[in-house]
């Protein structure tokens, strides 16, 4: 069945609306492969060129199919297809949600709250500032924070997720083989933990600019509510956003001064009610009709005592002596590989240890 799942997202000029449809009309996925070209003519919609790229391709298909079914098997990857019970439920309900997904992680993906939260890869103090803030707010509760990997406020939301215990999926624009931006590997393991990695791309897909507005619909369509911290007047941010407001999701906005360029995105769309005003995660429980709920407290309590390993001791005396360092300095001075310091780096960047600086810079908290 999985071999069958997986192909008739891969027959050329078919995509996801006329897949489903052609599932529909044909009695399921198997049937699809099987069906003749004449009964294909007769289903609304799938013409004579789409039937022959059908026929034509199946084999093809089903052969690629093959080769991925080892990829999951190998590297342990859940593969959600539409009609499944796991599938994240929301998405299910958007006209363009895509077929197939593939998951690794450990998180329930149809959680009771979803927030997907976006924002410009090239964020400012300010607006890290306000997606620590509104994030951390949600500390002890059961919301489940979708993002997208990406540098800036993407990468903000995830681990502000992590530091206060809320599982974090990120939504990725290629195969689960590679991962892009490569400086968030470490952030992605972590995430792994507790929450995961979805994407609707088969593995060798490169991170091609035009993979990341198709899997924008999915940080839309899984969530309950999407809240933009900053972007500019056009951007992947935006285009979220939009998407959330054409599946009549709630969209809110974080406001910035007049004439802030990172802002200038977020001040319009609250301009135009596509979103609304929020200043805290208070704002978004309250509108949301989260508020009711009682946090938990089991896990809030900031360690008293913190096993530091070598390398976090010696970034220490680093830091101790010198109050602020790069992270490309921190590397030279210990001689080490960067992926070491980074793993190190991001650990005590969740224990409130180290503070992350504009410019890859760290300083004690």
């Amino acid at each position: 069945m999985l071999q069958y799942q997986i192909a008739i997202t891969l027959l050329p000029g078919i995509g996801d609306i006329n897949g489903k449809k052609l599932m529909e009309h044909c009695g399921g996925v198997e049937a699809v492969f099987t069906e003749k070209k004449q009964s294909l003519k007769k289903i609304p919609g799938i013409g004579d060129a789409l039937v022959a790229a059908i026929t034509n391709g199946r084999s093809e298909a089903l052969a690629r199919a093959e080769k991925e079914m080892l990829f999951i098997e190998k590297y342990k990857i859940t593969s959600l297809f539409y009609t499944e019970d796991h599938y994240p439920h929301r998405l299910r309900n958007c006209i363009d949600s895509p077929m197939m997904l593939y998951f690794k992680g450990n998180c329930n993906l149809n959680q009771a709250k979803v927030l997907s939260i976006v924002g410009t890869r090239s964020a400012t103090e300010y607006g890290r500032n306000c997606c620590k803030a509104i994030v951390e707010g949600f500390a002890g509760r059961d919301v489940l924070i979708a993002s997208g990997l990406a540098q800036g406020i993407d990468t903000c939301a995830h681990k502000e997720a992590l530091k206060n215990k809320l599982e974090t999926v990120g939504v990725l624009g290629h195969g689960l083989d590679r991962l892009y931006p490569s400086e968030n590997r470490a952030l992605a393991e972590k995430m792994l933990e507790s929450g995961g990695l979805v994407t609707d791309f088969m593995s060798e897909t490169n991170p091609d600019r035009e993979n990341f507005p198709r899997r924008n619909r999915i940080i839309a369509g899984m969530a309950d509510a999407t809240l933009v911290v900053e972007a500019a007047k056009k951007g992947g941010a935006l285009i979220t956003a939009d998407i959330a407001n054409s599946y009549n999701r709630d969209v809110f906005a974080v406001p910035g001064r007049i004439g802030d360029a990172y802002s200038e995105g977020c001040n319009y769309f609250i301009k135009i009610n596509k979103a609304a005003l929020v200043q805290s995660a208070d704002d978004i429980k309250y509108i949301m009709k989260w508020k009711a709920e009682e946090p938990k407290t089991e896990g809030l309590q900031r360690k008293l005592f913190i096993n530091l390993s070598p390398d976090e001791e010696a970034i220490i005396a680093l830091l101790t002596e010198t109050p602020e360092l790069s992270i490309d300095s921190i590397c030279y001075s210990m001689q080490t590989t960067m992926s070491r310091v980074a793993t190190a780096l991001l650990n005590m960047e969740f224990e409130g240890i180290i503070k992350r600086l504009p410019g890859k810079m760290y300083r004690l908290q």
